[in-house]
């Protein structure tokens, strides 16, 4: 069974994904107003490269699982270090904690609004 989710209620879900398999300070932004070809960012961080690849493999397995979409497309799963997952609607960035403390992308955002991705509930959740 697939759930047609709203881009803020995937965005929490993949937030609570991952924050599920030990990723550690995840944020969910709302990118929409400024980018205008994304809703949502997604951010998250992994103490190594495994946990960074496991983390984008839970993510987009479960995404799948829940809505039956596969991302437009994966970059960096190779590499281990930035994996960006795009979804069209939002897009999921899984960091190593030394390239997310690098790039600093969440700073790039401080003006638009973060969302309380924790307090977001999808309407299966809620059954």
């Amino acid at each position: 069974m697939t759930t047609d989710l709203s881009s803020k209620q995937l965005a929490c879900f993949a937030a609570r994904v991952v924050d599920d398999k030990k990723a550690t300070d995840t944020l969910v932004i709302e990118v929409g107003p400024i980018l205008a070809v994304v809703e949502y960012f997604v951010i998250t961080s992994a103490a190594n490269r495994r946990l960074v690849r496991s983390l984008a493999d839970e993510v987009e397995g479960r995404i799948r699982e829940e809505t039956g979409r596969s991302p437009l497309r994966v970059e960096g799963a190779r590499e281990q270090q930035w994996v960006l997952i795009d979804y069209g609607d939002i897009v999921i960035h899984v960091f190593s904690d030394e390239t997310r403390s690098f790039y600093e992308i969440e700073r790039l955002y401080r003006d638009a609004p973060f969302i309380p991705w924790e307090l977001e509930t999808v309407a299966t959740e809620q059954a």
